[in-house]
């Protein structure tokens, strides 16, 4: 199976440990990319990217041109994909998080009547009734559940 690894860059080291896992049950897997170049053409890791972006004030920086960029590309892998994995590990205080564009991301999925596996349980968080309306397969950390 086809699958688009989706979460937080926060959680870009348990994306590629899992990207392994799903490869070695045999699946092909996509996450974002692990570097962005800069508005002078430098490359940079992903996280110091990330970094950037939550330090970032101006909307008019190139940082949001990147941002948009990394979202298309992403949408694409979702496109591509024949299901998405939604890596909803534990941030900002909240057991099992989904975050903005993990959401759109989802919400992309759904449209494209894709299944979406969500890794950890559904989140306490003000957009839940969303998340189940996607109708997402929970599969408490058990990548074999993807089938």
């Amino acid at each position: 199976m086809k699958i688009t690894i989706c979460g937080s860059i926060a959680f870009y080291d348990e994306m590629l440990q899992t990207k392994k896992e799903l490869e070695a049950l045999g699946h092909q897997a996509k996450l974002p990319p692990s570097e962005i170049q800069d508005d002078d053409g430098n490359i940079i890791p992903v996280m110091k990217y990330y970094e950037m972006r939550k330090k970032e004030s101006s909307d008019t920086s190139w940082i949001w041109d990147e941002k948009e960029k990394a979202m298309r590309a992403h949408f694409d892998k979702v496109e591509w994909s024949d299901a998405v994995l939604l890596l909803n590990c534990d941030k900002k205080g909240i057991k099992g998080y989904v975050g903005a564009n993990t959401l759109l991301e989802a919400g992309l999925a759904m449209h494209l009547k894709k299944p979406i596996f969500l890794l950890n349980q559904i989140p306490e968080m003000d957009y839940k009734e969303e998340i189940l309306g996607m109708k997402p397969i929970v599969i408490n950390g058990d990548l074999r559940k993807i089938r």
